[in-house]
């Protein structure tokens, strides 16, 4: 499977303003590019890249006063298989876990562990640990939150999703890393593209998309409460604690979007996008 992913996003800035932006692929998922993925940016502005403590790729830069668009639009290569889920895989003794991922059974700013963890041990304690685990709180999550992408908030904790029973990928996401964390399974949350590939279509425009990953078995393993089922199409952009370590932009002052238009899907024939010289096909205006 080849997939086409890509986005073409403008903001507008009352004053010169700094922005971080966190658009690129993954680069553990370098492997993967079958065409140029650079980050066009309009006015063309100095633009610097960096990795930063959570091994995502991102750009710093000065916006001027007025309109700035950024787009990318590049060919991976995908999975032909579905989400594999981890139901062999053991959980590990929280003495047993590398140094590098205790931190992702810390609390954090939208994942409020120490307030669900009395509710996460009444609700998920009884049952085995691992992969059963995970799927109980999966479904449960999954259970409870009406998703509706009019009920989209910013500040919205795994708290607040649940007392809310309502939000977007997002909230799903928040929700099932405080419970596992709470259950003593490390989780990150995962931004990246994730469309209705091989999939009923749902009606709208695209979005990037949010996710949970769990550390299992010794490695870690994409799973989503919003989508029980699994899935074709992910592509990695970022992982972190939570939403606020993978924001794709963060302003330090004034930045309205002005336009949003994500890309994620599959190439069928590959050769029709690619063209044969393998170059970036340029957004519509």
């Amino acid at each position: 499977m080849q997939l086409r992913v890509g986005f073409d996003l403008q903001f507008s800035c009352p004053k010169p303003t700094e922005l971080i932006m966190m658009l690129s692929l993954h680069p553990s998922q370098g492997s993967r590019l079958l065409s140029n993925d650079a980050l066009t940016v309009s006015p063309a502005l100095p633009v610097r890249s960096y990795i930063d403590s959570f091994g995502n790729r991102a750009h710093r830069l000065t916006a001027p006063a007025g309109p700035i668009r950024f787009q990318s639009d590049f060919l991976v290569q995908g999975d032909d298989s579905p989400d594999v889920l981890p139901v062999d895989a053991v959980q590990h003794p929280i003495a047993d876990l590398p140094d590098d991922v205790l931190i992702f059974l810390l609390a954090s700013r939208y994942c409020e562990v120490e307030k669900l963890s009395p509710m996460a041990w009444q609700q998920f304690g009884a049952l085995p640990d691992g992969w059963p685990r995970v799927q109980a709180i999966l479904d449960f999550v999954h259970g409870h939150i009406r998703f509706d992408y009019n009920c989209a908030r910013g500040d919205r904790s795994a708290h607040d999703a649940l007392t809310d029973g309502e939000g977007v990928c997002r909230d799903f996401a928040h929700l099932s890393v405080a419970l596992c964390r709470a259950m003593h399974i490390p989780a990150r949350y995962v931004t990246g593209w994730l469309g209705d590939i091989r999939w009923p279509r749902v009606p709208g425009p695209m979005d990037f998309s949010g996710w949970t990953q769990v550390w299992l078995g010794g490695r870690w393993w994409d799973v989503d409460a919003r989508h029980v089922t699994p899935r074709h199409g992910r592509v990695l952009m970022a992982v972190g604690r939570d939403a606020a370590d993978v924001a794709i932009s963060t302003a330090f002052g004034a930045a309205t979007v002005t336009r949003f238009h994500v890309i994620s899907d599959e190439v069928d024939p590959p050769a029709e996008w690619l063209g044969s010289n393998h170059e970036t096909v340029p957004f519509a205006a």
